[in-house]
């Protein structure tokens, strides 16, 4: 019966719990440590933590790395705090790559292509880069993601398109180890014509924009990669959301996929659009997009700042749009969303080890 309290403590109020206040629980006793660091903790209390309209918003500032507070959609301001890096890198090089249940994928491009997974939160980071890696990150061809697979191991998806051949390789945290997977046989997608976008993860799959702006003209593709099967597909981008020359960025809101479009006909337009029984459905337009220009882009100091949102595209425009009451109540439930120098993500428990017994 005691045994049974502890476990319903650990279960219903430890995974209720900050986790850095989890954290200090985990120096107290073996059995805290055992019990905290198992994978059906981190998902529950990450779950958890999800669920929650808090979320927090790291920048990756030139000469610093800031964390600020995002409730219910809208920039806190006050509390802003500047966090180090555990490893010896100045914050220009990284560049963020995925977020995921707390954790993110950072490369640090001053050293080739140099992989790391970083819980901002606990402050632990592990590199998971191996021979593999000896070229450039380059933003516009590499790309991944994060995800767990139906065994709750912690994967990493990373794709490289170089010299017209595509690899895709996944990282196990349990193994700790990288293995190379069936790529797009045949694709043209690996061109070096064509722009990977970071990715969106939801429900068991991680959605990419591929982008060839130079010939066909404003062609796009959907890639999708499933966790459980690890299989990719190739989707075309919806007719109805074709405006050329057009760009699509992913995101999850409410764990449901959604897509920024940011095109231009007659002026430049910015719609959300959302997937719904295998169908997208537009949600609203944004008011006043407008792009920014190289001084206006160095004075933005976070993607989200009064009222107005920061839309980061695969070709290096900075879009920015006015937020009005409906697109800020709708986008205050966004679960992830990331540019290369900045990422919302939540605080969690999530190891980039694997904890032994």
């Amino acid at each position: 019966m005691e045994k049974i309290g502890i476990e319903m403590v650990v279960e219903e109020i430890f995974s209720r719990l900050p986790a850095k206040a989890v954290d200090r629980f985990k120096i107290l006793s073996k059995y805290f440590r055992k019990e905290l660091s198992t994978h059906n903790f981190e998902l529950k209390h990450s779950r958890r933590a999800g669920n929650s309209l808090k979320k927090k918003l790291l920048s990756l500032k030139y000469e610093s790395i800031v964390v600020d507070d995002i409730v219910g959609g809208n920039l806190e301001l006050d509390t802003s705090k500047t966090i180090t890096f555990p490893y010896d890198i100045h914050p220009s090089y990284l560049r963020i790559i995925s977020s995921f249940n707390g954790m993110l994928l950072v490369c640090n491009e001053r050293i080739l292509c140099e992989l790391m997974l970083w819980n901002p939160t606990t402050g632990r980071y592990k590199l998971i880069s191996d021979d593999y890696f000896n070229h450039r990150f380059d933003r516009n061809s590499d790309t991944g993601g994060m995800y767990f697979d139906q065994f709750d191991d912690l994967k990493v998806l990373h794709i490289k398109c170089s010299r017209n051949v595509g690899t895709a390789r996944v990282y196990s945290r349990r193994l700790d180890s990288w293995r190379k997977i069936d790529f797009l046989k045949d694709s043209k997608l690996a061109s070096s014509c064509y722009s990977w976008s970071p990715a969106t993860y939801c429900g068991k799959t991680i959605y990419f924009v591929v982008s060839n702006y130079w010939f066909p003209p404003g062609e796009r593709n959907i890639v999708t990669f499933d966790v459980i099967s690890e299989s990719f597909s190739v989707l075309c981008f919806p007719e109805r959301m074709e405006v050329n020359p057009c760009q699509g960025h992913f995101l999850s809101i409410s764990n449901k996929l959604h897509v920024i479009v940011v095109g231009r006909a007659v002026e430049l337009k910015a719609d959300l659009y959302k997937l719904e029984h295998d169908d997208w459905v537009k949600v609203f337009s944004f008011d006043n997009p407008h792009i920014l220009d190289y001084q206006a882009r160095m004075q933005r100091t976070n993607i989200i700042q009064d009222k107005k949102w920061l839309i980061t595209s695969i070709w290096g425009d900075f879009v920015e749009v006015d937020l009005c009451n409906e697109a800020f109540n709708y986008l205050q439930h966004v679960d992830n969303y990331n540019g290369p120098k900045a990422a919302l993500f939540i605080e969690t428990t999530v190891s980039p080890f694997e904890y032994k017994l």
